[in-house]
């Protein structure tokens, strides 16, 4: 069997971690079929995926009975069953840690989006999460709001892996890189092991492009400059990265062991059809990243990606970019602003609804 096209991705550095977590998933050995087959070593989830996760079919109805009987409340239903999941799919790839010195093989678990303007609160609930899942390999998401990039920092200098969710901006995404060398720092001087530590730094990627091109259109014209910007923001994300892990202050954190937070491409796949369907793919292959794929984009790329070095490929063209959108009248830090406001809200909307469906699964299970 020749290597697949995931395989040969991996194989230049790129982690592909999958973008789903359902029971039914890890029961049916469908995440273990992702790991062998597509090179899966990592899983994200997030309030939207365990909606879809726990709306669909029955799985959850013999657990939420069982908790039913001393829980009330749907958030404290909603975390054991999510916690299950999560514990299940970390002690899947535990193997992918143990084996690769815990570069790979997380799973990420999401704060109460609501919580997202609330930094000690935010701490908290991150805090219990690591506590309750008690798992090397899991990643606690929290979000890259102003009030997020304190809990940030606090939870990397207690030593606990994050997964910083919603990051939009490049000077943004210098704060969280920022939080996370500070919280190292902390850790180190406090006389914490900085090689227990991981982080990863997740940029929504597709919803920079639905957003840009729709204004655009408001301003009309100027085709040739749309869809392009989630993929230029990307490739100077990743410069920054390089500058920001590198020269004496990283080195003398990376000399005690400490590991690089990595750039990690979310929401990859492809909102408009007339872009290609692996588009966010295929532009941004490079070493020491993530891409965290749905399904059907690992599908997508596995039948016809084009796998080749592309992240550092057109860096002036990208920043160059970036000046003839503010000349036609795009302004970028409005736009980042109004993706990571939206992407709270989203979530914290995804939240509401599950919370709901479980209310009214336990009402369902009562009646019956």
């Amino acid at each position: 069997m020749s290597e697949s096209r995931l395989h040969k991705l991996s194989a230049l550095g790129q982690s592909v971690w999958i973008d789903f977590l359902s029971r039914e998933m890890i029961q049916t050995g469908g995440l273990e079929r992702l790991m062998r087959d597509d090179a899966v070593v990592g899983v994200t989830s997030n309030p939207t995926i365990f909606q879809k996760a726990i709306s669909e079919g029955d799985l959850y109805d013999e657990q939420i009975r069982t908790l039913m009987e001393e829980l009330e409340d749907p958030k404290e239903i909603f975390w054991r069953l999510a916690e299950t999941d999560v514990g299940n799919a970390c002690d899947l790839l535990r193997s992918v840690w143990d084996g690769g010195g815990g570069k790979d093989g997380y799973v990420s678990i999401e704060v109460d989006p609501n919580l997202a303007g609330d930094t000690e609160a935010t701490i908290a609930e991150a805090r219990r999460l690591h506590a309750q899942i008690d798992k090397a390999n899991l990643f606690v998401k929290i979000p890259a709001t102003k009030a997020g990039l304190p809990a940030i920092e606090e939870m990397i200098a207690s030593g606990k892996n994050i997964n910083v969710t919603l990051t939009f901006s490049l000077e943004r995404y210098s704060e969280v890189a920022e939080a996370y060398v500070r919280g190292l720092e902390r850790l180190v001087e406090s006389g914490g092991d900085p090689t227990k530590v991981a982080s990863v730094a997740s940029f929504f990627v597709s919803r920079v492009d639905t957003e840009t091109d729709k204004r655009l259109d408001e301003i009309g014209g100027h085709e040739e400059l749309k869809g392009k910007l989630a993929v230029a923001n990307a490739k100077l994300a990743y410069q920054r990265y390089k500058e920001i892990f590198s020269g004496p202050r990283w080195d003398a954190l990376a000399a005690k062991g400490a590991t690089k937070q990595r750039c990690l491409w979310a929401s990859t796949s492809t909102k408009n059809p007339a872009y290609s369907d692996v588009l966010y793919v295929d532009e941004l292959i490079g070493p020491e990243t993530v891409n965290t794929m749905p399904e059907e984009t690992i599908q997508a790329f596995q039948d016809h990606g084009e796998v080749a070095l592309t992240l550092e490929q057109g860096i002036e063209e990208a920043k160059a970019l970036f000046d003839r959108l503010a000349e036609v009248g795009v302004d970028y830090d409005d736009v980042t602003r109004v993706l990571e406001e939206e992407g709270v809200q989203k979530f914290a909307d995804s939240f509401s609804e599950l919370l709901d469906g479980i209310a009214a699964k336990r009402g369902e299970l009562a009646a019956a």
